[in-house]
């Protein structure tokens, strides 16, 4: 799938949703003054400016596969350690940040529990380790609507509702594989409005993440079908207000005796 694509591609397609997501989703997992935290495919920095805002970039590192993504993370926030690599071998040392998080990033691990595992081993013992992913399976991702319409006119397209973490108590289920502790699941809501449809469309012709990777599979006439088919589910004419929830995970790494 694609993610080598560039910042403001990803902005447009997911940041509305995720920006405000990383403030609640830093807020649950108790992000505090005083702890280095380290953020997990960092993307274009959601999450990481949130961390920044509240520790310091001085006391914040970031991580993510894609070249792109990185060089923007680095240069908005120069003094954080940003580096590229992925989940499942972190390039950083034993126990060292008090908290280690990924928003929205388990469900795209080619291993989710080696991962966290990687998440867990970075981060000190009693240490918080946490995740969040968009509940793709029940219908309250943000791309909800764009994927039943597919699905309505291709039934055999495979959609993100498989992912790891994307169906109830999935994501809980993977951090117990991956030895955390005291795991808490919970969900968190944010909501976003769209001036009209053709603002709401036009992120998914980007080529970003499996629904854009979809999109670009389509010739002409089936791209109109699909942009007509989701035009049919959204109100004709004024604003278009989209609700998303994650399942969130908090966990603890296993404290000393």
């Amino acid at each position: 799938m694609s993610f080598e694509v560039h910042a403001d591609a990803y902005g447009r397609f997911m940041g509305r949703y995720s920006e405000p997501l990383a403030e609640r989703f830093a807020a649950l997992a108790g992000v505090a003054a005083g702890q280095r935290a380290l953020d997990v495919g960092c993307g274009t920095g959601a999450l990481t400016a949130e961390l920044v805002a509240r520790l310091g970039a001085a006391s914040v590192s970031a991580v993510d596969p894609s070249e792109s993504f990185v060089a923007v993370v680095r240069e908005r926030f120069p003094a954080a350690d940003v580096r590229a690599g992925t989940a499942e071998r972190l390039p950083y040392g034993d126990k060292a940040f008090d908290l280690t998080l990924a928003q929205l990033v388990v469900h795209f691990m080619a291993d989710p529990v080696a991962g966290l595992r990687e998440m867990a081993r970075v981060t000190r013992p009693g240490g918080v380790v946490a995740a969040s992913v968009w509940d793709h399976a029940g219908g309250g991702s943000p791309l909800a609507v764009f994927w039943r319409a597919v699905l309505e006119l291709d039934p055999q397209a495979r959609d993100e509702s498989g992912l790891a973490g994307a169906r109830e108590g999935h994501l809980a289920e993977l951090f117990a594989a991956a030895g955390l502790t005291a795991i808490e699941p919970s969900e968190l809501s944010v909501r976003t409005t769209f001036a009209d449809f053709a603002e709401w469309w036009e992120p998914f012709t980007l080529g970003v993440g499996p629904a854009g990777d979809y999109v670009r599979t389509l010739d002409d006439p089936r791209r109109e079908a699909l942009r007509e088919h989701c035009a049919t589910r959204l109100p004709g004419t004024g604003p278009i207000e989209i609700t998303a929830t994650a399942w969130t995970v908090v966990a603890r790494t296993v404290s000393p005796g």
